[in-house]
This record gives structure tokens, sequence and C-alpha cells, in this order.
């Protein structure tokens, strides 16, 4: 299910915190590939991509079908997200690791939201909704937020 603008106050604080968590836990530099399922700051199922580790669509896909039954039904208002070094545009990454999580969500017959996190925001490949930020920092006195 891609996001459409605008979205509502639950999504905002959801993606806000998975930026947040992206940007204080990644190391500086060229932070490595990773796809995660669940809810920023809680429990969370995580793949990490190894550097020079080649990856076909096919495995992309089951990585996802491992993450998404990691997750479980338990779990009925999880996120799927990509985090990544750079820029907020379009890479071909955000596209294989979109079409591979929409194709195992089909297989499980789920619908759970992906999007692209790097550390001054998020973006929904399928709908290109997005959100930037300058200079995000953690709310005083609000985990997660």
């Amino acid at each position: 299910m891609p996001l459409s603008a605008p979205i509502t106050r639950i999504q905002h604080a959801v993606l806000r915190a998975a930026v947040i968590d992206f940007k204080e836990s990644a190391p500086r530099g060229r932070a490595p590939v990773s796809v995660q399922v669940g809810a920023p700051g809680l429990a969370v199922a995580r793949h990490v991509v190894e550097r020079g580790q080649l990856l076909d669509q096919a495995l992309r896909t089951d990585i996802c079908a491992a993450l998404l039954q990691r997750t479980g039904a338990a779990a009925p208002h999880r996120w799927a997200w990509l985090s990544r070094s750079g820029s907020l545009s379009l890479h071909d990454a955000d596209v294989a690791w979109s079409a591979a999580w929409y194709a195992a969500c089909a297989e499980s017959e789920v619908d759970v939201p992906f999007v692209v996190v790097t550390r001054t925001g998020w973006r929904d490949p399928r709908s290109e909704v997005l959100r930037e930020w300058s200079r995000l920092r953690r709310r005083s006195g609000a985990p997660g937020s």
C-alpha cells in the first residue's frame, strides 16, 4: 500500500522515529544497507546487506518473506523500511527492495507499507511521498518521537 499525502500524525511519528533511529545508530560515512520490519524503536527484524553481497530479485524476495514471517501477525502495525546512506533521490536498491517487499507481501496476503530511510528523511518509492529534514533531533522527554 503506497502512502498518500497528507500522511496521518501516526504515520508521521513512526517514520520520524525510523529516521532518528537510523541517524543515531548508523556509523558515520557509508552505512550498510539494511531492510527492517516492525516498528521503529520497538522489536524489529533486520537483514543487513554485506558489502559486495550479490542478491538477485528472488533472494531479496525470500529475505523479505523471512522478515515478514519473523515479525508475524502479532505486530499488526508493522512497517518495512530500507535504510541506507545517501540522498533521498530514488536509487536502484530502493526499487529492487520495494519490488521484493511487495512480492513477499502478496505471497503472504498482507499489506505492510515500505519506505526508504536515510539520515535526512524518508521516501515511499512507489508514491514518491517523502519528508526531509535539515536538522532533525529527538524531542526531549519523548522517546522514539
